[in-house]
């Protein structure tokens, strides 16, 4: 495993030994990566994560091994020269090619052909010594075979299926689909008029090179098939592919070699081409897969980092027209004070009322800021809010809505809200996303954010191990308020858990706050392991030990007690103190456990305890004049909000109903390779309008800079 793992990472060998060492002890990888830099050599989240995922690789590997092997040995066909072949392989293709020719087949018409007596005359053709073959066939001809013409077709059967299972044939095969394939769509004329696969018109009659096929248009052809639209072919020269074929097997210029030839055209048509075709598609499927999940991936990372506001009063606003719009207040703490449905807009237009509505709660709950669902009416109770005129200074911000509908009908919101409707439960959202993103985004399935792309096409299974992995490191990375956070939040803590994260909370519940970090490990089934993971990520506010509200871990805080006591002060005088910090001499604490990188990550800490890594939500304002996608004109400069980035381009909020497309062309003036590197989710930027197609619904935008 080691050297498989070697080989696929370039990793240093100790730091994979050692990683797979804690990994084995049941350490996390938000664990491994904080807190035991010394064992692994300071390797990152990325990089750990690279040792697990080929881990897991290697793991399935051998397991196949075993199974072929075993199969192999039963059919008593196992040799050594072919023990020794599948001991060695590192890919599960290879793997697949060795076991094929002693695969249990279904009925085939080798087998057919083998059970009515034609293999001997199919090992005569193949030795291309044979003449008369038409005679040779007589010989062969019985009740199931009638005459030497299907005597000679079923001995070819036989060589197609030889030809077919022949390691060297299959990997010259798949060369040339590698580097040569073609992806091919025809119409389904039945279906071209229909509405719905107007979008896929593009595709229609499509060709390009497999291998250059982009991730977003392999998977929409690959939709547009699903759903009936178009057929997909994939191709490659077949003259070149025979040639090449029969230069392998060919070496005489005799009757046998005619009969060898027709098998290796009936094994390619037949055998080859239809399963090495749709090999190459599923491993091209596979790479745009991995793809559209990196892109999901970084979008959901940059999403639950956004700015937080933090702990202010908020009231929320679930926008509307014909229902009304949902109000709800908020204290310091996410909990609901109040809600209420106001009317402003058609069809009631009581935007009187509405006003003084908003004016006295604002009045009676001590409101701080205020935040407006991003969906239906957004826009319109926006402006109605900039037209009141609040006593205190007031903060307004427009707040994404995405999923907040999955989560007001998921049982989370149910349980926390039993007594209010799936409305009240989507404002409330609408606040705390305001408040802390990040605690109240991780109580919604992450593929129902819609910050990807074809995120239901792609591997579901792969997707959601990429996101979780996603959230937790994101989640550990920002640490947990253990007294306020929701058993969603805290079930992605490392070490914790589902069903331990509902047992911190009964717990907190019914004893009241944690005071400090040993104090956790009262919650019962929260053993010495699942503490020693998640200690370092909880956080205990106004703790009397301050290390007890940061990222230092329980583990080292003797260490930072004899820091403190040498320079003869107490741990409460050191922290924040940066310029004591800073001239420490590290390399006194030095020890077998406790090297230069954890040292580091120790003063870093005490110099801002836990500080959030991420920026303070910004209030942001549209253009005013902008009401509808027939007041965008070319030309003109317009803020806005990054609402979904692709690997072609990034859509942004402009402030109304259709965001606009800055494709990667107009991203920069030069060449862009990676969206990501020029613009990031969430982030507010001047976009300038280069097109507004009014029927089709498209802005196209460019970067303004």
């Amino acid at each position: 495993m080691l050297h498989y793992i070697q080989k696929n990472t370039q990793l240093p060998e100790s730091g994979i030994k050692n990683t797979l060492k804690l990994l084995a002890e049941d350490c996390t990888l938000p664990f491994i990566a904080r807190y035991r830099k010394e064992a692994t050599g300071n390797l990152d989240e990325v990089e750990i994560e690279k040792i697990i995922t080929f881990k897991e690789q290697f793991e399935t590997l051998e397991k196949r091994k075993k199974t072929i092997l075993k199969a192999l040995e039963e059919q008593g066909v196992l040799t050594d020269q072919l023990q020794s072949k599948i001991t060695v392989s590192q890919d599960l293709t290879t793997l697949e090619d060795l076991y094929l020719p002693y695969k249990k087949k279904r009925k085939t018409k080798a087998e057919t052909a083998r059970k009515n007596g034609l293999e001997p005359l199919a090992k005569m053709i193949m030795s291309q010594n044979a003449n008369n073959l038409e005679g040779l066939a007589h010989r062969y001809t019985n009740t199931e075979v009638p005459s030497p013409e299907d005597a000679l077709e079923g001995a070819r059967h036989i060589i197609a299926e030889w030809i077919n299972e022949r390691t060297d044939i299959r990997t010259g095969i798949r060369n040339q689909l590698e580097r040569f394939a073609m992806i091919e769509t025809k119409v389904i004329k039945t279906k071209e008029s229909d509405e719905k696969a107007q979008k896929f018109r593009d595709y229609f009659n499509w060709s390009e090179s497999l291998q250059r096929c982009p991730s977003h248009r392999l998977l929409a052809i690959l939709r547009a098939e699903n759903e009936g639209y178009i057929r997909v072919k994939i191709t490659i020269d077949d003259e070149r592919a025979l040639e090449k074929i029969e230069r392998k097997l060919i070496r005489s210029h005799n009757e046998c070699a005619s009969q060898i030839e027709l098998a290796v055209k009936d094994a390619y048509k037949r055998l080859l081409l239809p399963s090495l075709s749709n090999e190459a598609l599923s491993e091209a499927k596979k790479k745009a897969d991995e793809t559209a999940i990196q892109v999901f991936a970084k979008n959901l990372k940059q999403l639950l980092l956004g700015s937080p506001l933090g702990e202010k009063r908020i009231l929320a606003i679930d926008p509307g027209f014909r229902t009304g719009c949902k109000v709800v207040c908020l204290d310091a703490q996410g909990s609901l004070l109040h809600n209420e449905t106001i009317y402003p807009h058609a069809p009631k237009n009581d935007d009187k009322g509405a006003i003084k509505k908003l004016s006295s709660l604002t009045d009676a709950y001590k409101i701080e800021a205020i935040a407006i669902g991003n969906g239906t009416a957004s826009r319109e109770t926006e402006r109605l809010i900039k037209r009141i005129h609040f006593k205190n200074e007031m903060q307004v911000f427009v707040v994404s809505e995405a999923g907040a509908s999955i989560y007001s009908a998921s049982k989370i919101a149910r349980d926390e809200f039993p007594n209010y409707d799936v409305t009240v439960r989507g404002a409330v959202s609408i606040g705390r996303r305001l408040a802390d993103p990040l605690a109240e985004l991780v109580k919604i399935d992450a593929k129902s954010i819609g910050v990807g792309q074809y995120q239901h096409d792609v591997d579901q299974t792969a997707l959601k191990n990429s996101l979780d992995r996603v959230v937790e490191n994101c989640v550990n990375s920002v640490g947990v308020n253990v007294n306020t956070a929701s058993a969603p939040l805290l079930s992605y803590v490392s070490g914790i858990g589902p069903k331990l994260a509902e047992g911190v909370v009964r717990f907190r519940e019914s004893e009241g706050p944690f005071t400090s970090r040993v104090a956790i490990k009262k919650v019962p089934r929260l053993g010495g392991k699942a503490f020693e993971q998640a200690a370092g990520f909880l956080r205990i506010k106004s703790a009397k030990n301050p290390l007890d509200d940061s990222s230092v871990h329980p583990e080292r805080y003797k260490l930072v007690e004899k820091i403190a006591k040498d320079q003869k002060i107490s741990i409460a005088e050191m922290v924040g103190n940066s310029k004591l910090l800073q001239d420490i001499d590290l390399q006194k604490y030095v020890t077998e456990d406790v090297g230069i990188p954890t040292l580091t990550d120790i003063i870093t800490e005490l110099e801002k305890p836990g500080l959030d890594i991420r920026e303070k939500a910004k209030v942001f304002t549209f253009n005013q004049n902008i009401r509808t996608i027939e007041d965008v004109q070319a030309g003109q400069l317009l803020p806005g909000i990054v609402n979904n980035v692709t690997n072609f381009g990034c859509f942004v909020d402009i402030g109304i109903k259709e965001s606009g497309l800055i494709h990667i062309s107009n991203l920069a003036d030069g060449f862009v390779s990676d969206v990501s590197a020029h613009v990031s989710l969430q982030q507010q930027i001047i976009v300038k309008v280069l097109e507004v197609d009014i029927s089709r619904k498209r802005i196209q935008l460019k970067l303004h800079t």
